[in-house]
């Protein structure tokens, strides 16, 4: 029998890390984190001055990026893509649930 742990990890909505920061709590590097940003999978709050202030919310992101470099050797641009690709099933999951709370109840 496999047992596989996960991290719960919780945090303040409204909570905004540095880059440093969420180097630090995403187990990626710095220059890793500022590649995603330049491919646009993870974007900044603030990114106008020379310090990039990011939202709680890519904690859980940058967490995710750790976790397919890990498991599944991806390089930065590979990790992009999955995390565009994950954004996006999560919208439709999101669009599907509404559309199903639409539906009269003896269609579902």
């Amino acid at each position: 029998m496999r047992v596989e742990l996960t991290e719960v990890f919780s945090h303040d909505e409204h909570r905004d890390v540095s880059l440093t920061e969420l180097a630090e709590l995403s187990g990626l590097s710095e220059a890793e984190l500022q590649e995603l940003v330049d491919c646009g999978a993870i974007v900044p709050a603030v990114s106008h001055s020379e310090q990039r202030i990011f939202r709680a919310t890519c904690i859980v992101a940058a967490k995710t990026a750790s976790r397919l470099r890990n498991d599944f050797e991806l390089d930065v641009q590979g990790i992009a893509v999955a995390l565009t690709l994950l954004d996006r099933i999560h919208e439709l999951e999101a669009d599907l649930r509404d559309l199903r709370a639409q539906l009269p109840r003896w269609i579902r």
